[in-house]
């Protein structure tokens, strides 16, 4: 299934140096739009398939907290995961690094995995009406973030 937003950038810095930002949740808060801290649960204290952590969001005056599940964790080449809230399934993330030139190609992608009863609880909670356009606009803008971090 295609993704419901994606983007990509070329950053002139190494794989590895990537990755440790994007899997990192507290690096990874300080580049993104809504994203903004995190909490490890279950003992968890690194990424690694499996491992949660609760994650705080904000948007203007709303804020709204997920938890995250890491569903991919291959060092230097991809990180996933997937957003629940509680039992309800919201979304699912992606970071994709492939080596290019001097430095690489990091695609950044998501998939709403939101059934369509919870749009209108979505829509009060976060203030978004439409979540692909959104999500596409925070990818662009974490994807700089990104790379002005490592680069």
């Amino acid at each position: 299934m295609s993704p419901d937003a994606t983007g990509e950038i070329e950053v002139d810095a190494s794989p590895e140096a990537v990755y440790a930002l994007v899997s990192d949740p507290a690096a990874l808060a300080g580049v993104t739009a809504e994203y903004w801290r995190h909490r490890w649960l279950g003992g968890a204290t690194g990424p690694a398939v499996g491992e949660r952590f609760r994650g705080s969001n904000r948007r203007g005056l709303r804020r709204w907290t997920t938890t995250v599940t890491i569903t991919a964790a291959d060092a230097g080449r991809r990180y996933a995961f997937n957003v629940d809230l509680g039992p309800v399934p919201i979304s699912r993330w992606e970071y994709v690094i492939e080596p290019s030139g001097a430095g690489c190609r990091v695609t950044e992608s998501t998939w709403d995995r939101r059934p369509p009863w919870f749009l209108p609880l979505a829509l009060a909670a976060t203030g978004v009406r439409d979540r692909a356009a959104t999500n596409r606009a925070n990818i662009a803008e974490t994807l700089a973030r990104v790379k002005s971090a490592v680069e």
